[in-house]
């Protein structure tokens, strides 16, 4: 991913956690790119009851190589702008995987 560098990502108890912007209601699940200091991440999930939340968090699992047990989200619940928690990998680890894609 280009400016993978410019990407928010902050260490909390040897954890990364991930700034991501949500783009609910697109044609597939993907991850776009930066936007500014986040993730740009697009959903075919409806925001509503969580299924937009949930389908971030399997496809951050997906691009990251992790389980989706270890993506959390931890802010922005209702919000277009939201941290995820990604247990497992610390800051530089995000940062190597995101270059990649």
């Amino acid at each position: 991913m280009k400016d993978a560098d410019n990407i928010l990502i902050r260490s909390v108890d040897g954890r990364a956690v991930i700034a991501v912007k949500v783009v609910p209601g697109s044609s597939r699940d993907k991850v776009i790119g930066a936007l500014g200091d986040c993730v740009k991440i697009t959903t075919s999930a409806a925001a509503e009851r969580g299924k937009a939340n949930a389908a971030v968090a399997r496809t951050l699992a997906k691009a990251f190589g992790v389980s989706l047990r270890d993506v959390r989200l931890i802010g922005g619940q209702s919000n277009p702008r939201k941290e995820f928690l990604i247990i497992g990998l610390t800051v530089d680890d995000c940062r190597r995987r995101l270059g990649k894609l």
